[in-house]
């Protein structure tokens, strides 16, 4: 029995980067010699345990053959006559296809440090084309490293995947937590530019596929400045969303599943972005605006609405609106409702109170909200 570092710890070791995780392969072991050593299983398509000390992962060597459509549609085969480079051959790219023994040899059976160093992109066999999660794990690896080019026989064989029509049976979760992960990456849009050169974003992202060419470009520069600022992902979700409509931005959310923070901002920044942008005269209409977006309970999100308006329009200046909003939340509604003396009438009281105090706010001159001094 022997085990071995595989994938991206010892590609990013090659590359000089931080190693995140460790995964293991173990080669000539079964089960029960794993269970016997004190390795807990976590499993359930495969054979997977974790380490009694590290609680790292060590997967028995194995391959895979497909039995059906989608990327669930595998069937594995693991025992102890199955070879390290077998195992390392049902991977997707060459650049994680190599493994590093106890005494630090690399081996590297597919040509991965030849593709390291060329800076590209490649698929270990033609067994790539049997999974259509691939094509998400490469766009967001060019999202990760976005000097990596893809080798045109990969995108060849991406493109295959997307004709044979195997992106359909890709389940919303798995889209969501691919794009999700490449949004975080240095450089997302790298990831839709590869999805879209596959032809698998008029699949999953038609409403992105379509876009014109300022759309795109306004969608790019939108998220090189979110990721500038180290926004989180709900902000650069609904960056990448903010050329659509309100209830599109809305729909395609709800299709790919995506958190309801996620979710929300992208409809708000989608249905607010122009009204935010107008030097608004009217503190009424501002305030209308604050509570379509609950900006007085949900100040926070309000903040972060702001932030993702700024990185779409960059010309876009925030302070007078968190002034008005400011304004709105030093109402004091308990005073007014206390004295009141028709409790019917404390909502336009209040309402009326907090226009007054945006206005008082307002500069006359510039016909919008100022920064205070």
């Amino acid at each position: 029995m022997r085990s071995y570092v595989v994938g991206g710890a010892v590609r990013d070791e090659l590359l000089g980067l931080p190693v995140r995780d460790r995964d293991w392969v173990v080669v000539g072991a079964t089960p029960e010699e794993m269970l016997a050593a004190g390795f807990r299983p976590v499993g359930k398509d495969f054979p997977v345990f974790l380490h009694p000390d590290t609680n790292e992962e060590y997967a028995l060597a194995r391959t895979e053959r497909k039995s059906g459509p989608g990327y669930k549609g595998f069937s594995f085969h693991a025992a102890p006559d199955v070879t390290l480079e077998q195992d390392l051959q049902r991977r997707d790219l060459t650049v994680n296809a190599m493994a590093r023994d106890e005494y630090g040899e690399i081996i590297d059976p597919f040509g991965g440090r030849r593709d390291l160093a060329a800076r590209v992109l490649r698929h270990v066999s033609p067994a790539f084309a049997e999974d259509p999660l691939r094509i998400l794990r490469v766009a967001r690896f060019s999202a990760r490293f976005d000097e990596f080019s893809v080798a045109p026989e990969t995108m060849g064989l991406m493109r295959d995947i997307v004709a044979a029509g195997e992106v359909e049976h890709l389940v919303a979760e798995r889209v969501w937590q691919e794009i999700a992960r490449g949004l975080m990456e240095t450089h997302p849009q790298r990831m839709f530019a590869v999805l879209c050169e596959s032809g698998a974003l008029a699949r999953l992202l038609p409403e992105l596929d379509v876009l014109p060419a300022d759309g795109r470009n306004a969608l790019d520069a939108g998220l090189a400045r979110a990721v500038a600022r180290d926004a989180p992902l709900e902000a650069r979700w609904a960056v990448a969303l903010h050329r659509l409509d309100g209830d599109t931005a809305r729909a395609v959310s709800e299709r790919l599943k995506a958190p309801n923070e996620a979710r929300d901002l992208a409809l708000m920044l989608a249905r607010e972005a122009a009204s935010l942008r107008c030097a608004l005269s009217v503190a009424e209409t501002a305030l209308n605006l604050l509570a379509r977006c609950d900006a007085l309970r949900r100040p926070e999100r309000f903040s972060a609405l702001l932030a993702a308006a700024h990185d779409c329009h960059p010309d876009f200046d925030p302070t007078p609106w968190r002034d008005a909003l400011a304004a709105a939340q030093g109402v004091d509604a308990g005073a007014i409702a206390t004295a009141c003396a028709d409790k019917r009438e404390i909502p336009q009281r209040v309402r009326e109170a907090r226009i007054a105090a945006i206005a008082a706010g307002q500069s006359p001159a510039q016909g919008e909200w100022g920064r205070r001094s």
